[in-house]
């Protein structure tokens, strides 16, 4: 990965390790991964471990570290070979709105990807996620702005502006799913880019062939994606000592 993204894991380790120790944040990393491990209903913990959801159980400042410090690095991991992939990072789209922004590394990947030009929109339900988004986009020397709100009343993205919404559709109700596709939609009619990233496993996204039929016939592409990681140091004890195995990562995307 490129020097700024060493720079803000080491960053992320002073920021989120300053006051604990490493075996609290390895409990907490275990208890954030077996709940997602419920929900796929099997399998162990990976980059799409969901964050709306996980940041409903970030009640103590353990699982935020652990939030902070492991999974928003592999979503950023993930984001990025997605966008150098399928070559969304040429042209650079002017601006990027981040839906369900989490701590930020989504969207900032993609920006990073596109040389930092685009400005970035973060939008998410949970206060601390909105702070820790501000934080990454200035150590990521991205221009950022996170603020708290509903993903399902988004702003209408600047005229050849993309959205990415990553591992969030599956934590929305059916309705609130398909107002959000169909504002993704009107995006793509109106000459912007989307893109959506969910976990490989079909028990947690059963409507993602309709989905993706639907934005094929708007010109989209669906992709599965496998490839093998080289975790940071700290992330791969993390990784290890929480019984983790992250040797590859799985996903798979909409891009339109």
């Amino acid at each position: 990965m490129s020097d700024a993204f060493s720079a803000w894991v080491s960053a992320l380790e002073a920021r989120h390790l300053a006051d604990l120790r490493v075996p609290e944040v390895t409990r907490a990393l275990r208890a954030l991964s077996s709940a997602y491990v419920e929900r796929r209903h099997g399998g162990g913990g990976s980059a799409g471990a969901t964050r709306s959801k996980v940041q409903g159980t970030l009640d103590s400042a353990g699982k935020r570290a652990a939030f902070a410090l492991f999974y928003a690095p592999l979503h950023f991991i993930a984001v990025s070979h997605v966008i150098r992939a399928i070559g969304a990072d040429q042209p650079a789209p002017p601006a990027i709105l981040d839906l369900g922004c989490g701590t930020g590394a989504a969207g900032a990947a993609w920006s990073l990807a596109a040389g930092s030009q685009p400005v970035v929109t973060g939008i998410d339900r949970h206060p601390w996620a909105v702070e820790e988004a501000r934080w990454t986009y200035r150590q990521l020397g991205i221009n950022g702005r996170a603020r708290q709100g509903d993903v399902t009343r988004m702003p209408a993205p600047r005229r050849g502006g993309a959205i990415i919404a990553a591992y969030l559709l599956n934590e929305l109700a059916d309705a609130s799913r398909i107002g959000v596709e169909d504002q993704l939609a009107n995006t793509v009619e109106s000459g912007g880019h989307i893109l959506v990233i969910e976990p490989i496993a079909r028990g947690v996204a059963p409507w993602w062939d309709r989905t993706a039929a639907r934005f094929a016939k708007l010109g989209g592409r669906a992709d599965e994606w496998r490839f093998p990681i080289e975790l940071p140091p700290t992330l791969q004890l993390f990784d290890t000592a929480a019984g983790l195995n992250h040797r590859e990562l799985t996903l798979r995307s909409l891009y339109a």
